[in-house]
């Protein structure tokens, strides 16, 4: 209680869990390590500690600095989710930050979080009326009644007294800070107005001594605010206050903003005067013992100071890792931030490590040469690289290619502030990134796209898609997992989503493509600059427009003709080499009847790189890394092209959480959903695609147990796949029932349906002769299976989201793509689960003699 000292245990867990991995990061204990030992029958006094190299386990950690754990939602992706918060978790990753006070751990976590409208002064504009509001409230003395004034949410002026809305004020802000993701800001931005720290700890329960710190932060704020200029004139009376606002933990970005001034000003400032952060040793021990650890946190308390560590030796990189957990970008590339470390470190350079993520394995201590545990902005980032550069020396090399969206959109101020970048140059990644001159360079390869254009503005959006044809997709540049891309089948659809495209990148146009049906195929490669090895192509089961992230994957192809993978790898080949790529590059196409297209390429590696280097044995990661640093692949034994297919299928399926997300419609599209993903390996496609899918819990259970009835109703495009997805139910025990286009497709097709009610139609109770309503059904408990898939209209799908919705809060599977419903219904063929147990090692797939370099094919 923060009342008093009583406290009481929740529950107890006999393993280790998610804050376990925090503690160890946090302390520099490594408690999984430990356990182990302990298991097989050490005592803590005999196990050594590996970070210190000197104590033993039984020596409890002592901290000197603080560490501050904020969770990243993926709201930001489910703008429709209920985002108040409960004892159902909802974060689908967290950041870290070490600093020697809590308020500047906590400005360092607010700007590890990398996500918009999340730094520390983030406040979002639809709060102003209630902050003003209550800023009139609780301004000046409590028995004050002067007049006061605000404008509602309405926009309307309003008029009362101090006095008279003492009443409802705290109603008003118990609303306001109802537990949710967006707290904390709310918190802050009431500070900045006033509110007593007593009424925000009444209503939230926050114990008094956090919201003192908070309100420290925000009077630094203040009074860097109220400085200007001054902050940054070094002969200037307000000088100290930019080393109180460092050592508070904000940012020169921060800094700027509150000041008026530039960042390159703040950053000269400081510079100016000698400000550069120290960095501090994670030793357990609180610097009572020699530690031997290489795990750092930056701190201006220790400006100044000698450092604890001297620069690595040379050569060595800096990886930059991919930060907190969110859709989109996981721990696929915390995989290749670690083969990469691991790569440098083998060819005997020093690999050093910079991320803000504890759940990661390359933010373990031994994973790198030295690790930094710090926020990924371009200020953090060049003050490690200015650390581990001697006086004389180049500054450190950077790789950006490892961590996905987030180290890419660093390589810019890198490369400003002097930072080599290995394996890509700055055009490159422009070139590639930046759609209008991706689409040039496209037309210049003579390469097919999609029929489309740029828009800076809505009057040419609107034009454009007029001219093309609806539907078309709305892709914004520089972004990851499909963030702001979505369909528009009209005017409306198309307005309301370029604000969402230009909230992501309010400074570039946005690219405006036809929508194409087809078979979406994703490359990965690795090029020196003239030689692309492709291990394998990656066909997806669902047709184009589902992410790829969504998306089954099939290796190899299994309807991809000969010739279409050779027009696909012959693209791949021309567009790596005019990009000069040195390292991963990965592409999308679409396989249509007319010829191949290509949707987008990406100069780094895509979170298909650990499926692909574990069913072909290529360590791709490791290639990329010997190609950024001089080698040629034919040197390492590999040759261009297209790998041999292996004698087995390998399916990738995509895992969800959106069960856990309250107002989240499961249906698939081009923005990125799943949080994970799973493989499934065998001979028989089959057998393979049924290992995956029930791996992610995407195939329905037996019809007995659940009731025997699923529910179709499908879009007309998708009724040439009903009769095999209603054949492979029928043999499973399910009972059908359809919605009335749906049942008469059945019908037609000589299957038998129940017929339901669709949302708004006529049904029983009330109409005796009409059928039962489908939510009705649903909520019955006699439902196993929904399948679902939203006609290409945007009434139609916001008509059938309630279907959906009502599927995911019953716990009923709930499909929305034809092709995954129809191999989900056929996992379920006695034939194939009779092979599920069917198993072997890894290594039994892929042989090593599969591992060493081979004679790549082209098909």
């Amino acid at each position: 209680s923060p009342d008093s000292s009583e406290y009481a245990v929740i529950e107890v867990n006999p393993r280790v869990s998610r804050s376990s991995a925090l503690a160890s990061k946090a302390t520099g204990y490594p408690i999984a390590r430990v356990a182990a030992q302990i298991a097989v029958g050490r005592r803590l006094a005999e196990i050594p500690n590996v970070v210190t190299g000197t104590t033993v386990a039984a020596f409890e950690p002592a901290l000197d600095y603080v560490v501050v754990k904020l969770p990243r939602f993926p709201f930001d992706k489910f703008p429709t989710a209920d985002r108040s918060l409960g004892s159902q978790m909802k974060a689908t990753g967290e950041v870290m930050a070490i600093d020697r006070t809590f308020g500047a751990a906590l400005n360092k976590a607010l700007r590890g979080l990398e996500q918009a409208g999340a730094g520390p002064l983030a406040e979002d504009i639809g709060w102003k009326p209630t902050l003003g509001y209550l800023a009139q409230v609780y301004a000046g003395d409590r028995e004050d009644d002067e007049p006061i004034r605000w404008v509602d949410e309405q926009g309307q002026a309003c008029e009362s007294t101090r006095l008279a809305e003492r009443t409802a004020a705290p109603i008003v802000l118990r609303q306001f800070l109802a537990p949710s993701d967006s707290r904390l800001w709310r918190i802050l931005a009431l500070l900045r107005r006033g509110v007593p720290e007593a009424m925000i700890r009444e209503v939230t329960g926050i114990a008094p001594w956090f919201l003192a710190e908070m309100g420290r932060n925000v009077r630094i704020e203040g009074e860097v605010r109220r400085a200007g200029s001054s902050l940054v004139d070094a002969i200037s009376s307000e000088a100290p206050l930019l080393v109180t606002a460092k050592r508070a933990g904000f940012g020169d970005r921060e800094l700027a903003g509150l000041a008026g001034v530039g960042e390159s000003d703040v950053r000269a400032a400081r510079l100016g005067v000698g400000l550069r952060p120290g960095y501090a040793m994670v030793d357990t021990c609180a610097a009572e013992f020699a530690a031997e650890t290489p795990y750092f946190y930056a701190t201006f308390a220790a400006a100044g100071s000698p450092p604890e560590a001297m620069p690595v030796s040379r050569p060595a990189a800096l990886v930059i890792g991919s930060g907190p957990v969110r859709i989109g970008q996981g721990i696929e590339f915390d995989y290749c931030a670690v083969q990469a470390a691991e790569a440098l470190r083998a060819r005997g350079w020093q690999a050093v490590m910079i991320n803000s993520n504890p759940e990661t394995v390359s933010t373990d201590f031994d994973a790198s040469s030295r690790l930094y545990f710090e926020p990924l902005d371009p200020e953090s980032v060049r003050s490690v690289v200015d650390a581990e550069t001697r006086d004389g020396e180049e500054p450190l090399p950077a790789f950006v290619q490892f961590g996905g969206q987030t180290p890419l959109n660093l390589a810019a101020p890198l490369a400003a502030s002097g930072v080599p970048l290995l394996g890509i140059d700055l055009d490159a990644i422009d070139q590639a990134e930046e759609r209008t001159r991706f689409a040039a360079l496209l037309d210049r390869l003579g390469i097919p796209q999609p029929e489309g254009g740029m828009a800076h503005s809505v009057e040419e959006a609107l034009t454009l898609a007029e001219r093309i044809g609806y539907p078309v997709i709305v892709r914004p540049s520089f972004v990851i997992g499909g963030l702001a891309i979505d369909f528009c089948y009209s005017p409306d659809d198309l307005v309301r989503q370029l604000a969402a495209a230009t909230v992501v990148d309010p400074d570039r146009p946005v690219r405006i493509d036809r929508y194409l049906e087809g078979v979406e195929v994703d490359v990965d490669a690795v090029s020196d600059g003239s030689t692309v090895l492709i291990p394998g192509l990656l066909e997806h089961v669902e047709q184009a427009g589902v992410h790829s992230g969504d998306s089954v994957g099939v290796f190899p192809p299994q309807t991809v003709s000969d010739a279409d993978q050779g027009l696909i790898v012959a693209a791949m080949e021309r567009v790596a080499r005019a990009l000069g790529a040195h390292g991963l590059v990965n592409a999308q196409f679409i396989v249509r009847e007319d010829g191949v297209y290509v949707i987008e390429v990406n100069p780094r590696a895509s979170r298909t790189v650990p499926f692909l280097s574990k069913v072909t044995g290529v360590p791709m990661v490791e290639l990329a890394v010997r190609v950024a640093l001089g080698e040629s692949l034919e040197s390492m034994g590999w040759s261009n092209g297209l790998l041999p297919p292996p004698p087995f299928t390998a399916v990738k399926a995509p895992a969800f959480s959106t069960a856990k997300l309250r107002g989240v419609d499961p249906s698939l599209g081009p923005g990125m959903q799943s949080t994970g993903e799973v493989i499934g390996i065998h001979e028989d496609p089959r057998v393979a695609t049924a290992k995956a899918l029930l791996g992610a819990a995407l195939v329905p259970p037996p019809s007995r147990a659940a009731g025997g009835i699923a529910v179709v109703s499908i879009a007309d495009r998708d009724r040439p796949l009903l009769p095999r997805l209603a054949r492979a139910l029928a043999s499973a025990g399910y009972r059908l029932a359809a919605t009335s286009g749906t049942a008469a497709a059945l019908a037609e097709a000589g299957f038998e349906a129940m017929l339901v009610a669709k949302v708004g139609e006529p049904s029983s109770p009330e109409y005796p002769d009409a059928p039962v309503a489908l939510l009705d059904m649903i909520a019955s408990g006699s439902v196993g299976l929904v399948v679902n898939t939203p006609a290409p209209q945007s009434g139609a799908v916001r008509d059938a989201a309630e279907i959906r919705h009502a599927a995911v809060a019953e716990g009923i599977l709930c499909l929305t793509a034809i092709e995954t419903a129809v191999a989900a219904a056929e996992a379920l063929d006695p034939t194939v689960v009779s092979r599920l147990a069917e198993v072997r090692p890894l290594h039994e797939w892929v042989p090593s003699s599969q591992r060493r370099p081979a004679e790549p094919v082209l098909v």
